[in-house]
Parts: C-alpha cells; structure tokens; sequence
C-alpha cells in the first residue's frame, strides 16, 4: 500500500482568528504511517497533539484538539488541505496554541503543498477503506450532518441565513473525482465569514480576537462589507472547508456521502465519532 508524505517543508506565520497572537508553523515530511500529527514545540517536552477525533477536546467556533493543558486550535483549514491533497503523513510543528487564519481560507496551505510536492512512501500494513453501508445520523433541532453510503466521496452542504446577502447556498463537491485536485480552486480558496451584529458579543466573550476584514469576509443587512467575493456561494463553500476537515479526523476519508444543513464543528465531530463507534 502507498501512502504520501510532503517532498519539502512548509512554514506560514500569522494570527490566529479566536487568540489574536501570531504563531509560525513547520509542516515536515513524517515516516509512513506516521499520520498527520501537530507538536507544540513551544512548550517543555515539545508535546505531541494527533489529528485524530479522539483527540478533539473543544468545537466553539472552530475544532480544537489535545487536552485542557496542551491544546491546538482551529485546525481545520489546514487538516482539510493536508488530507484533500493526499498527504496522509506529516509532522506540523507549532509555537502556539493556534493556527494561523491567514486569509481565511485554505489557499494559501494548498498553494504550499502544491509548490513543495508529494513523495509517495509504502506502508507494510493494510488499511482497510471505511465503508458506510446504512444512513449515520445526528441532529440538533432543524441543523443536521449525516454519512450516506455512496460510491463516492462526496460532500454536499446548505446553510440558510437571514441576511439577504447569505440568504439560502447549496454546494456540492466530489473528492472522488478529484483528478485534477479541484479542491485547489473549488473549495481551498473560500474564505471563513461572520455576520455583523454578531461581532461585539463574540468578541466581549473572548473570540475572534485575531479576526479583520483581510482575513474574514463580513456581512451585514446591507451587505457585504468586503467584497468581493471569490465565488457566488463562497460562504457555503467555507462550509464544505470545515467539513473536510473535521472528516479528516477519522485519518481518512470514508467512502460515502457526506450531507449537511445548518451544521457546526460540533455536529461535525459528532458525526466522525459515530462513525469510529459503527465502523
């Protein structure tokens, strides 16, 4: 069996969207079956944090891992690049307890992956693929995330929000037929959002500190307030981002259809857990 690690290191530096403090991060090759993991290399023994479901400990506006102590935050733009782009091995080294929201989006991590490269690496252990044979559910009043049985990866989202801008998005987006990587220009570029009269509360409850209008798009009943857009749709788009990469925390992707209306990391985590406890 073959597995992919990066050719080359990475590193990107910048705030992270919910702390506000600026954190560098290394992302280096990792030996097969490794998988994809995240060192604080700030703290004393430099701990090490897997990206794996087990080890999510918080889904407040973002996906958080490790334990009360040792932690890493909003980690899902990146887990969604390393895994669409088919890198099943790497070490992310960090210096804080977030990430960097960049732009807000995941493109600049694909642009990085796709400069450096893969290497292909042979794993001795057969991983069996994740199949899902009936429905897996979980709700929470009208907003739900589901894993269907399906021939294909795929993730379908909808979001429906009452600022006319919004309003009602459906995206639809196949990992399967990923030959050219699409997820490069589908998804990767769309950016994170947040609604206007919302920013005081979050920010008075200790989030979003890092957050401006270069790296988040916002919008109010008049509009945007930073456009433009990259796509029509870009705010449903980020959606499917975070999907990808809360899904990614299974340490790979089920074969199935992945179907979500109104959904949250936490029902997103839900879901991954479900389908470990069924599988």
């Amino acid at each position: 069996m073959l597995q992919q690690t990066l050719a080359a290191e990475i590193t990107q530096t910048g705030l992270g969207l919910h702390s506000g403090v600026s954190s560098s991060v290394r992302i280096l090759p990792a030996k097969p079956g490794d998988n994809r993991y995240f060192v604080r290399v700030d703290l004393p023994n430099s701990p090490i944090i897997p990206a794996k479901v087990a080890a999510v400990n918080q889904t407040l506006l973002s996906t958080q891992l490790g334990t009360d102590e040792v932690y890493v935050r909003t980690v899902e733009h990146l887990l969604a690049a390393l895994s669409a782009m088919g890198v099943d091995n790497a070490r992310i080294e960090i210096d804080g307890p977030e990430l960097p929201l960049l732009d807000g989006s995941a493109q600049v991590w694909t642009n990085s992956i796709a400069t450096v490269g893969l290497v292909s690496q042979s794993v001795n252990d057969e991983y069996a693929p994740i199949l899902i044979l009936e429905p897996i559910w979980v709700h929470q009043g009208d907003a739900f995330v589901c894993a269907l049985p399906s021939p294909e990866t795929r993730f379908s989202y909808g979001i429906d929000f009452e600022l006319p801008a919004i309003g009602n998005q459906w995206h639809s987006w196949s990992l399967s037929r990923n030959l050219e990587n699409t997820f490069i220009t589908e998804i990767a570029p769309a950016r994170t959002f947040g609604l206007l009269h919302q920013i005081e509360y979050l920010q008075k409850s200790g989030l979003i500190k890092g957050g401006n209008l270069d790296n988040a798009l916002v919008c109010g009943p008049d509009g945007w307030l930073n456009p433009p857009l990259r796509f029509a749709n870009e705010p449903v788009r980020h959606k499917i981002l975070d999907l990808v990469g809360d899904i990614s925390l299974l340490g790979q992707f089920p074969i199935a259809h992945f179907l979500a209306y109104k959904a949250s990391h936490n029902l997103h985590i839900q879901l991954a857990q479900k389908i470990l406890e069924l599988s």
